[in-house]
Order: C-alpha cells, then sequence, then structure tokens
C-alpha cells in the first residue's frame, strides 16, 4: 500500500471537523497538532487522507500514541508546572493517572493496547554530571504493575554480566506477546539495542549504535535512528534493521530525524520532523530504502496508526 501525500512542506492542516475523537481501531491516525488553533491537541485524520480534514479533541498532550483501544497521553499537571501520565480509554477518557519527575520524550502502547511505556528526560544523577539522563517507565494496564525504571534489572553484553553506574534507557517498542520489548541503552559511549523480557526482568543487549527502536507491525524489522559515524553531534540516519539476517537498509530520509519512527502499515513509516520551534509536520518514506520522503500529517508530531489500510493501492 502507498501514503496519499496531501500537502507539501510548510502547508497548513486541513480543517478541522466536527464528530467525537475515538481510539477505537480503524483506518485512521492520531497525532498532536501543531497547528496555531489547535497546538498541542490530539487530532485524527483519515487513512485515506490523512492530509485532509481532521477531527480536534480538547485533550491536550506532550507525547501521545494509541493502539488496540489505549492511548497514552503525556501532559503538563493542570495548574502545576509539572508532568503527569495519563492512560486513555476509546473515548479519551482517562482511566489512570501517575505524576511524572522529568520532562516527557518517547511514549509507545503495545498492540494489544494493555502495556504503556513512557521516556523522562530527568536531572540529578551524579555520575552524570548534571546533564540530562534518561529513564523509562512501564505500566501494566491490566495488572496496574509499575516498573518505575530499567536501571536495576540484570544486563548482559555480548553474553556476559554488565554493570555500570550510567546506565540509560529509553524509546521502549513492544513486541504483539505482551512479555519482551526493545529498547535504547547507553553506557560508556555506547547506545546499544537492547531485548527485554518482563516475566525474567532482564535485559540482554543485541547490537550497537542502534537508537529509538520501532519494531514492524509483522515483529521482522526495527525501524531506528543511528548517530552519524557514532556522534550524535553529526545528526542521525534512519534506518530499518531485519531481526533475522542483521541486515541493515538506511532510508530514502536523508535529513537528520531525532523522534521515535511509527510504522503506519507493513511498508511505511511515519515521523516528525521540526518546521521551526513550535511547528513539526509527520512525513513518511518507504521502509525498503527506495522512493522518498513526503508529508503524511501537516502541522503534527506523535503519530500512530489505529489499524486498516493507508491511502489506496500502490498503482
Amino acid at each position: 500500500m502507498s501514503i496519499v501525500i496531501a500537502r507539501v512542506a510548510g502547508s497548513s492542516a486541513g480543517a478541522a471537523t466536527a464528530g467525537e475523537l475515538s481510539l477505537v481501531p480503524g483506518p485512521r491516525l492520531v497525532a498532536r497538532s501543531t497547528a496555531d488553533d489547535s497546538a498541542g491537541r490530539l487530532v485524527s485524520v483519515t487513512a485515506d487522507d490523512p492530509g485532509g480534514a481532521r477531527v480536534v479533541s480538547p485533550v491536550s498532550c506532550t507525547r501521545v500514541y494509541a493502539s488496540g483501544g489505549t492511548g497514552l497521553c503525556l501532559r503538563l499537571d493542570p495548574g502545576l508546572t509539572t508532568y503527569q501520565l495519563a492512560v486513555l480509554d476509546p473515548r479519551l477518557r482517562t482511566v489512570r493517572e501517575i505524576p511524572l519527575v522529568g520532562v516527557p520524550n518517547r511514549a509507545r502502547v503495545s498492540p494489544s493496547g494493555r502495556l504503556v511505556t513512557w521516556t523522562v528526560f530527568v536531572t540529578g544523577d551524579s555520575y552524570n554530571g548534571g546533564r540530562f539522563s534518561t529513564r523509562v517507565g512501564i505500566l501494566d494496564t491490566r495488572t496496574q504493575e509499575l516498573i518505575p525504571t530499567l536501571e536495576d534489572w540484570p544486563v548482559t553484553v555480548d553474553g556476559r554480566p554488565y554493570r555500570a553506574r550510567d546506565l540509560n534507557f529509553w524509546g521502549v517498542t513492544f513486541t504483539s506477546d505482551d512479555r519482551r520489548f526493545y529498547a535504547t541503552m547507553s553506557t560508556a559511549g555506547h547506545r546499544y539495542l537492547v531485548l527485554g523480557d518482563l516475566d525474567s526482568h532482564r535485559l540482554r543487549a543485541l547490537m550497537d549504535n542502534v537508537e529509538c527502536p520501532s519494531l514492524s507491525p509483522d515483529g521482522t524489522r526495527i525501524a531506528f535512528k543511528s548517530a552519524l559515524g557514532g556522534d550524535p553531534a553529526r545528526g542521525w540516519r534512519l534506518s530499518v534493521l531485519d531481526l533475522a539476517t542483521g541486515r541493515i537498509t538506511p532510508l530514502a530520509e536523508s535529513r537528520s530525524v531525532d523522534d521515535q519512527a511509527a510504522w503506519i502499515d507493513e511498508r511505511t513509516v511515519a515521523y516528525a520532523v521540526s518546521r521551526g520551534r513550535e511547528h513539526a509536520d509527520v512525513w513518511r518514506v518507504p521502509a525498503d530504502g527506495t522512493g522518498s520522503p513526503g508529508i503524511l500529517i501537516p502541522d503534527a508530531t506523535s503519530p500512530a496508526a489505529l489499524g486498516g489500510v493507508i491511502g489506496p493501492e500502490a498503482q
């Protein structure tokens, strides 16, 4: 399936429409608006015209994701300067709130909607000299079990137990079994792709220079960003890793993309590109390295596909 590109860079979002925004699985996408008239609010667009009219919700988020009828909204705590996590039901009603220590950065929901995860920037870790660190949390919305950090889980690197004071984790993506997940682990100047197990509470490093993994719907590939030359100061390149063969395919997006990509279907990934300080657009690119990038949802960030076919059959 191909993506319909309805706008060009710098254009405005489609007009807002009346109606109730729903997270029920279907041929729609949700995102966070950056349009002047709805900045920060949760919006949805149709799969066959993602650049067209949008339904605008009164719910505001700093970062958002949805899957399996569950929404995750990271937002400012009303009336305060701190942040909170809100788990949303299909009608955007809040069913659980958790205060966050730090600034929200990443959000994901497992395909079933059972598990939610988030990453925040924090300060104060003594080993880090006062610079920002990252912290991952995971919540099981069925049992209400909360994992506030991964930093105390046993880790293996190159098949051997690994211990260090500078462990940082971010960018979780879940497998379909609600048991395993992939994430980024930073330590000693390396950024590893790690595989975590929620039953054993253990982590295993798989390969170096893989950040912000995003597992494909069929569970066979991971979209990720890698630091150019291993140095984040030089920017990032979007690529796709085939888990069976280890083959890495750079994508046609040549700009530096600082985002956790989202799979829109088996053949397409989406990501946000900033356009000035307050605005951004969601772009898409084929996952096989062919084609070229194009705008998917103008004036938006944090895309998530709720299900269904995106766009018409490729010609």
